[in-house]
């Protein structure tokens, strides 16, 4: 059996294809549903089903555009109500995708209609199991996100739940199983995972944590709730656009990519209140861009950035982009729900550069620069990485101010003497020196190359600890 992981994106989010004898079926696809058209056509197949594990916090599923393109038939375990027409599947009900067979399993706990399918090729043999957020290579999923959405259902009793499936459902499955998750390093969905994407579940039982057999239950709340942060503020918005039903990709594009010039742009900027997001890197936002604009770039975490810095969820948005980036930019917006893109600047920045009008900069200096003058100038430093990375080393005498909680804590970045900004190697730290910006802060520099720059420099910096969540 071939189970392709055939798209990965947002968060490094997988989802993944199969194929037998002209039937498919696709596993938890992203919203820009094409690369799955495309891929069956190309094996002159039928996408039968969307199999959806849960309904997803992280980004918005393209169940719904498979489901109109494809006449697939969209598929969700046991307890989901879909505002929309869906198959609520029975636990260890059976599907038919050509020669193959689809088993559900239901695994609640991540979710209560978190659901594992089980692959089974044409002679029966079981091939592996898609486990969604249930269980990931070296992690399992985090059990806080469904209770910011049905509030008594608590993080301790979701990880009860997560406890009894994993034991009773996934643990006394086979050892030779491919484990295939729906997120890799790099997701918020899970505290520690690995940047490995597939593993047997024979070596998870050896390595993860999480699936230790003499473990209680007790010891695995404790030990999966250590660590978690708040989860991103656009979570709850995503699972209620995947229960509720959303707007076509298709209608968002048409209506995006709208060139507008500079004096248009600036127009419907002032007459919207829409926000300026510049999606071009850290180095080139600096050196100049349109007064009041966000730096989110997208050679970076963008929609975990969006999602985290934007929190109106339906907020009207003017693209910044590099020429050949704007439909890259609205897709990935609206894979995260930010579907309320109104246009772009025709020629990007250098238009606006080369029309007269006004633009900002940010001042950079390289981590050999802060080093000259650490001492000399006494310089408060402040490093918007996150509180687990900030634990791990830091500058000594430095203040963590992580980038999600900026605007809660902007109090403490002085207005009345200067500053140095960084964060790991620079993307986000230009995030919050674009904010700061528009909030009228003036006098700070950011470092280029982050943390990672200033760890071979010798400026004074505490012994490095092995941090204990990834969160």
């Amino acid at each position: 059996m071939k189970v392709e992981q055939i798209y990965t994106g947002c968060l490094a989010h997988a989802a993944y294809y199969i194929e037998s004898n002209g039937v498919a079926a696709v596993f938890d696809p992203l919203r820009e549903v094409q690369p799955y058209l495309d891929r069956a056509e190309k094996d002159n197949a039928k996408i039968k089903y969307v199999f959806e594990t849960h309904f997803h916090a992280d980004f918005v599923s393209g169940h719904l555009d498979l489901q109109k393109k494809a006449g697939a038939e969209i598929v969700f375990g046991p307890g989901a109500k879909p505002g929309y027409k869906a198959t609520t599947a029975e636990d260890n009900q059976i599907f038919e995708v050509g020669d193959y067979k689809v088993k559900v399993i239901h695994t609640p706990g991540h979710t209560m209609e978190s659901t594992t399918y089980l692959l089974m090729d044409e002679k029966g043999k079981e091939h592996g199991i898609i486990t969604g957020d249930t269980l990931f290579i070296g992690d399992v999923g985090r059990p806080d996100l469904a209770q910011h959405v049905v509030a008594d259902l608590t993080e301790e009793k979701l990880a009860g739940h997560l406890f009894d499936s994993l034991r009773n459902k996934i643990m006394p499955l086979s050892d030779e199983l491919i484990v295939y998750p729906n997120h890799g390093a790099g997701s918020a969905c899970g505290k520690m995972m690995s940047k490995e994407t597939t593993d047997t579940l024979g070596h998870q039982k050896k390595v993860n944590y999480a699936l230790r057999p003499d473990m209680t239950k007790e010891e695995f709340i404790k030990e999966l709730l250590t660590g978690l942060t708040t989860p991103p503020g656009y979570f709850p918005k995503n699972v209620l656009m995947n229960i509720k039903g959303y707007e076509s990709l298709d209608n968002i594009m048409d209506r995006a990519t709208t060139p507008f010039s500079p004096e248009a742009f600036e127009a419907i900027a002032n007459e919207t209140g829409a926000l300026v997001l510049d999606t071009r890197d850290a180095e080139d936002f600096a050196r100049g861009f349109i007064p009041n604009s966000i730096n989110i770039g997208l050679e970076g975490s963008f929609a975990q950035w969006v999602g985290e810095m934007i929190p109106d969820i339906k907020q009207e948005i003017l693209l910044v982009t590099y020429k050949d980036k704007k439909e890259e930019a609205i897709t990935r917006l609206a894979r995260v729900g930010y579907d309320h893109t109104v246009g772009f600047l025709d020629g990007g920045f250098d238009s606006w550069k080369n029309s007269g009008k006004d633009f900002v900069t940010i001042k950079r200096i390289d981590a050999s620069n802060l080093e000259a003058s650490y001492t000399k100038d006494n310089s408060l430093i402040i490093d918007v990485r996150k509180k687990s990375e900030f634990d791990s080393e830091h500058v000594i005498d430095a203040i963590n101010v992580p980038l999600n909680e900026i605007n809660q804590h902007l109090a403490q970045f002085p207005k009345d003497k200067p500053f140095v900004l960084h964060c790991a190697g620079g993307y986000r730290s230009m995030i919050a020196a674009s904010i700061l910006k528009q909030r009228g802060w003036k006098e700070f520099t950011d470092v280029r190359g982050g943390f990672e720059a200033i760890s071979k420099t010798y400026l004074p910096k505490t012994e490095y600890v092995c941090p204990s969540t990834l969160l």
